[in-house]
């Protein structure tokens, strides 16, 4: 789903829109230059690139972009701050614990200032009191930068956080899902 939705997959049927455009439509430099602007993306798996420090991963997505190094550089050091990241972001990916690789993703995904971000799990890799502040990232980011996440969780807790919840049953995406009675609303 977050494949189709973030343009990297076409759906089988039907279309996505985003930003009053049809995902399908574009070709695949289109798609990517609005993956490169208005999305972020972050992988339950990270993705990092091995053989580059965490914050030459998260300036990646600007330098893309076409913007100076030094600006990206700068852009990337403050969102590893912002991530409890400040004092590692010399180190490369497998020097990194996963809860930190997976810090490094989410600055990699809001290095942009996307409209939206989605995201797979972002906090499946972190003990409690980190995933809470990643939380509050995303709210923070949400209410100031008017970012926003779409995320796909099995952590109750996250979920039970976010402004609107819907759920997957039997491949359909539903309003809400009741375990206990076994049938769906909305």
């Amino acid at each position: 789903m977050l494949h189709i939705l973030g343009a990297l997959d076409d759906a089988s049927q039907g279309e996505v829109d985003f930003l009053g455009q049809n995902l399908s439509a574009l070709s695949s430099n289109k798609q990517a230059a609005l993956r490169n602007k208005h999305l972020g993306f972050v992988y339950q798996f990270h993705h990092l690139l091995a053989d580059f420090t965490a914050v030459e991963n998260v300036a990646m997505p600007l330098l893309i972009g076409g913007a100076k190094v030094a600006d990206a550089k700068t852009e990337a050091k403050a969102l590893l701050e912002k991530v409890g990241l400040g004092h590692r972001m010399d180190h490369r990916p497998s020097e990194l614990s996963g809860g930190e690789r997976q810090r490094v993703a989410i600055a990699r995904a809001l290095v942009n200032k996307p409209d939206l971000v989605l995201a797979d799990e972002p906090t499946g890799n972190l003990d409690h009191n980190t995933a809470l502040a990643i939380y509050d990232l995303m709210r923070e980011l949400n209410q100031e930068s008017n970012i926003a996440f779409l995320v796909v969780t099995h952590d109750n807790e996250l979920a039970a956080k976010m402004d609107r919840q819907m759920h997957m049953q039997d491949g359909l995406l539903v309003d809400r899902f009741t375990t206990d009675t076994a049938t769906v609303e909305g």
